[in-house]
């Protein structure tokens, strides 16, 4: 399971690089033929790890109620960052890796909710939830670089 723990931090290491030189209004720009903006996906990076590995887990997501409600699945850019905000998402996506592989390690994800993806995996257990969530990032990381083109 190592390796997907440093999947994930290279991932979201990746993303933080595409977010260089953006102001905040370019991260909150939904260009012509995109469902959302950057801002909205990097929040929902973060949220859909929470739920993915700690909600199906039985377990309290470590990120706002607020910005899981705003960024789950199914959801559209409704919020607007402030700076200061927008900083605190970033440290959640950088700092939530480390605290998944430490509680992966001490053992807290015992029980695991199956769920059906809409993609067609069907997720019954950690370790095939923390893969899927990397598959899913690298998603993400491609509608990023996609959108930032059209800025």
């Amino acid at each position: 399971m190592k390796i997907q723990f440093d999947v994930l931090r290279k991932s979201r290491e990746l993303v933080l690089k595409e977010l260089e030189g953006l102001t905040i209004a370019q991260i909150h720009t939904t260009p012509i033929g995109f469902k959302n903006n950057i801002a909205w996906n990097v929040a929902h990076l973060v949220v859909t790890q929470q739920l993915l590995h700690y909600k199906l887990s039985g377990l309290n997501p470590l990120c706002p109620d607020d910005l899981i409600e705003a960024h789950k699945k199914g959801t559209m850019p409704t919020k607007t960052f402030t700076a200061e905000e927008f900083e605190e998402v970033k440290e959640l996506l950088v700092a939530l890796p480390d605290t998944l592989e430490e509680d992966y390690q001490a053992g807290i994800f015992k029980n695991y909710q199956e769920y059906p993806t809409s993609t067609g995996f069907v997720l019954n257990a950690i370790e095939n939830a923390i893969p899927f969530n990397n598959f899913h990032e690298g998603i993400h990381y491609g509608i990023i670089r996609s959108i930032k083109k059209f800025l």
